[in-house]
């Protein structure tokens, strides 16, 4: 018994010390600040091998010293005990994909820094990658055929370039005569500006022109089982044609080949199409009829490969696909599935339609794949961002932690459901974050956090490459913030999404107010001391609520906009507004209407920041221009900033850096300082 005792005594003395090690750890560690997200690893695209035995993943940073974003391909065991890095960290690497006998590994990249982006290759086995092609332009995607013999390159080709190289670095005039005519990251359009299929034969390292028809787009291309054709998306115009629909096609795998069109679907957000691997079915993503372009969710369909009826395989799901894989006997599809706050993990049985849910806890699924009888995945929820899992025995277990060092370093605020009703009964849920040391009872600066599109939602997750993350650095510096899926959103299904048709900025903007008053009512928002920011969708519903309600003490407006009628022309939505608002020649009422933060500016009292890109054709910076000036003419605290050279989303990590710290400063100045 004496025995006994010591050693339980010592268990005791060696378990005391080691909380007391846990509770030091844990105090030592501080809040998230705007530059630990050059310590932030972001990890993507699992692709696993056809033996199951490995995932190949891509994990993206910030180089501060180059001041650029860089990507490297990892690869881990599916029993978790091994993890490589595959390559050296770069700029444009992407998209890894296995051979077809998994003894290599091809990926996006450039072989030097000047070069095109082209298909690189590893063996399995290590050593140097090397430029499997040699394209003139970049290569933008591509897949293995079955039989490992060739790829399809999709490349963006300008047949209007002059093939004297000498001419072709020469200023020219960009030709347009398509209704879709610029895009962002891509800029103008011109006529001769198409994206292409290419057959590369990997032996003798051939490439041949798939589509004969070279004033065509053909993208999104997957091979048949057996190597000899290919499905792939087909439009005239960028993305999709004047009435908003796509051709689903498939041709002989073969330069000139004349396609044959299996469906003709309206377009969805994003296009994937997968063969099923008994040959027998082509699947692809739908969208709804096109006047509801803005608030559609992709659909899961399906064709036979022979020709026949289309057949919806999630209609009556009203939720969104955004990504899945086929199971390797053909029987069901895994996909993943957006739903309240949440992306989950499912399991389609073609069979009968029935969809199960793989995964009950509240996490957002990135990405999945199958290969042999395993599903891989990357997750993320409020206590870890996106990491590589693999699904099974009906659970996931986690294979990578390239979180854990700085969530060692870091404290996070408590993510909490936040529900309530809006102004005309409606219910709306969000999310609110805490400061990490929230204190119950007492009433903290609080900021509406608003995110974008409007078809997107908070949702529950920390991932270090998304929009999610700025909650925690907003909360660590020691406001309570709240993210609202105001009426419009995705995640609650078509009626819930379209339920501002032609009428943006109300029901928002109730939904938005009735958030901030039952944070006070609630007893944690300080009345006094309520902010309110957001980029793109975020930024225009900025605009449109500091110009209904003065409550807001500080507010933050990028990539917005506050005149939608000096939008028609100068963004990438023409078939948005068309549809929706109308033509503004015919009616112009409807333009005015959702123009109110400009047309009545003088109701706005909040002092509030405008940032934007130059080079941004999604939300064009003279949206915020617009609405600095309106400020400043009525002497309205603001500052506008324009950082050159950028898009809808800054690609440049130190502007990146200086967008959050301004940003921080600005709440900072108009909510924490002294009355």
């Amino acid at each position: 018994m004496r025995r006994l005792g010591a050693a339980l005594g010592a268990a005791l003395l060696a378990a005391g010390a080691a909380a007391a090690q846990a509770a030091d750890a844990a105090a030592a560690r501080r809040n998230l600040r705007v530059d630990d997200f050059y310590l932030m690893e972001s990890v993507s695209d699992p692709q696993l091998s056809a033996d199951g035995e490995w995932v190949a993943y891509v994990v993206s940073t910030a180089d501060r010293a180059a001041d650029e974003y860089r990507s490297a391909v990892w690869m881990v065991s599916w029993d978790g005990t091994q993890q490589l890095r595959m390559t050296e960290p770069a700029g444009g690497i992407s998209s890894p994909r296995w051979s077809p006998d998994g003894r290599s590994l091809a990926y996006l990249g450039k072989p030097a820094d000047d070069a095109p982006t082209q298909v690189m290759l590893l063996d399995r086995r290590g050593g140097a990658p090397r430029a499997l092609t040699h394209a003139r332009d970049d290569v933008s995607s591509f897949a293995w055929s079955p039989d490992g013999k060739r790829l399809v390159l999709m490349i963006e080709v300008d047949s209007d370039q002059p093939a004297d190289p000498e001419r072709a670095k020469r200023p020219r005039p960009i030709v347009i005569d398509d209704l879709f005519f610029k895009e962002d990251g891509t800029g103008y359009i011109g006529r001769g500006l198409k994206q292409q299929l290419f057959l590369f034969d990997i032996q003798t390292s051939r490439m041949e022109l798939l589509s004969a028809d070279a004033r065509a787009n053909d993208f999104a291309p997957a091979w048949s089982p057996d190597s000899r054709q290919l499905a792939f998306a087909h439009t005239h115009e960028r993305g999709e044609d004047h009435d908003g629909m796509m051709d689903i096609d498939v041709a002989e795998a073969r330069a000139g080949a004349t396609p044959r069109k299996l469906a003709r679907v309206h377009a969805p957000n994003f296009q994937r199409i997968a063969w099923s691997p008994d040959g027998q079915l082509v699947a692809y993503l739908q969208g709804l009829e096109p006047r509801y372009y803005i608030y559609m969710h992709d659909e899961l369909a399906a064709v036979p490969a022979a020709g026949g009826a289309p057949r919806a395989l999630t209609g009556k799901l009203d939720r969104w696909i955004y990504d899945y894989d086929f199971s390797a006997d053909s029987r069901s599809i895994d996909m993943v599935v957006e739903d309240d706050r949440v992306q989950y993990p499912a399991r389609l049985s073609l069979a009968n339609l029935a969809i199960e849910k793989l995964v009950q806890r509240p996490l957002v699924v990135g990405a999945i794949s199958v290969g042999a009888t395993r599903t891989a995945l990357t997750a993320a929820d409020d206590a870890t961002p996106m990491e590589v899992y693999a699904f099974e025995n009906g659970a996931l277990r986690r294979l990578t932690h390239h979180g854990d060092a700085l969530l060692g370093q870091v404290k996070l605020g408590a993510i909490e459901d936040f529900d309530f009703k809006s102004r005309d009964g409606a219910e709306i849920h969000g999310l609110i974050t805490k400061p990490p040391d929230y204190v119950a009872g007492r009433r903290y600066p609080t900021i509406l956090w608003i995110h974008g599109g409007p078809d997107l939602q908070d949702t529950h997750s920390i991932d270090f490459d998304g929009y999610q993350m700025l909650r925690q650095l907003i909360a660590g510096a020691g406001y309570v913030v709240i993210g609202v899926n105001y009426r419009g959103s995705s995640g609650r299904g078509f009626e819930f999404a379209r339920a501002i048709y032609a009428d943006w900025g109300h029901k928002e903007v109730e939904d938005l107010l009735a958030a901030a008053d039952a944070a006070v009512a609630r007893g944690f928002a300080d009345p006094a001391r309520l902010g309110i920011g957001g980029w793109s969708y975020g930024g225009m519903l900025t605009d449109y609520t500091i110009a209904s309600d003065t409550r807001f003490k500080a507010g933050m407006a990028g990539a917005g906009a506050g005149n939608a009628l000096a939008m028609y022309g100068t963004d990438q939505y023409v078939l948005w507004y068309n549809t929706e608002l109308g033509v503004p020649w015919r009616d112009p009422a409807p333009w005015f209407k959702v123009s109110y933060p400009l047309l009545h500016a003088d109701r706005i009292r909040t002092p509030t920041l405008f940032m934007g890109g130059d080079a941004d054709f999604n939300v064009p910076i003279a949206g915020s221009e617009q609405m600095y000036t309106a400020l400043r003419t009525r002497g309205v605290p603001t500052e506008l900033v324009v950082y050159p050279g950028q898009h809808h989303e800054l690609g440049v990590p130190s502007l990146y850096e200086d967008r959050w710290t301004r940003t921080l400063a600005w709440f900072d100045r108009y909510l924490k300082a002294a009355p």
